[in-house]
């Protein structure tokens, strides 16, 4: 008859729990993964699946009881470094939302905003066709591979144990910091076109009072705006390739990083 010590199933559930924490972490804020659409119990399965995989090249856990202050803390930690190498790639999604934020404001697309389900929301119609260009670039490149290497490369370069996440929050701010120059520099194509186009407006209404701003600015506007993107969208593919392999490579480094 086999039997099974309390201290066999504690480590059982330990070597479980842990590495479990910190991928479930990395979906919670990792594009693609984090997206609402997909079922919880899915992303729950798909976890645990990945945490089968990784728990037999992991290197020696601690041996804690589970609900100690010590196994609190472990955890505590697994779920902060898994937050942070999602959310280090998340920002880049950010960036082509600012983009597409400043762009559809500036063109009068402020009116087209509607829920947003996956960010819980107000959000533009041509921030949801950035962000599905976006996605669709990302998958072109493996993302979703590299973010599933990248967790799985964490556990050895900053194995479970109680010694601090080991992670400097100021390279995360930095990143950020990065990726708001970046959303902007996207957009300042459009909006320059924008204002140029709207002090031409200006121009036309002080020497010609009598037309209705309101009744040509708008079309003229949308129209400007519209067409501005038809020709820079081609260009915009390329900066934002850049952005996606910029933020794997810092995910690398952050996940890398003991």
């Amino acid at each position: 008859m086999i039997s099974i010590s309390s201290e066999l199933l504690q480590t059982w559930i330990i070597g479980l729990l842990w590495p479990l924490t910190r991928i479930l972490g990395v979906i919670a804020t990792a594009p693609i993964f984090n997206n609402r659409v997909i079922p919880n119990q899915v992303k729950l399965g798909f976890a645990i699946m990945l945490t089968l995989v990784v728990m037999p090249t992991l290197p020696p856990l601690p041996q804690f009881e589970i609900f100690s202050m010590s196994g609190l803390l472990i955890l505590a930690e697994q779920l902060v470094i898994g937050l942070a190498i999602g959310f280090s790639m998340q920002l880049v999604f950010s960036a082509v939302d600012i983009a597409g934020q400043v762009i559809g404001m500036t063109m009068g697309l402020g009116f087209a905003s509607f829920f947003d389900p996956n960010t819980r929301g107000q959000s533009t119609a041509l921030t949801q066709f950035l962000m599905l260009l976006t996605m669709m670039v990302f998958l072109s490149l493996d993302g979703h591979l590299m973010i599933v290497s990248a967790v799985a490369n964490s556990f050895v370069s900053m194995p479970i144990a109680l010694n601090g996440p080991g992670i400097d929050p100021m390279k995360i701010v930095n990143w950020a910091e990065t990726i708001f120059s970046t959303g902007l520099l996207l957009a300042l194509p459009a909006v320059a076109a924008l204002l140029l186009t709207n002090m031409a407006l200006g121009i036309l209404t002080r020497t010609a009072p009598q037309l209705n701003l309101f009744g040509i600015g708008f079309p003229i506007t949308l129209s400007v705006g519209l067409l501005i993107i038809l020709l820079t969208l081609p260009g915009m593919l390329k900066p934002i390739e850049n952005l996606i392999e910029l933020g794997i490579s810092h995910m690398a480094e952050i996940s890398a990083n003991p």
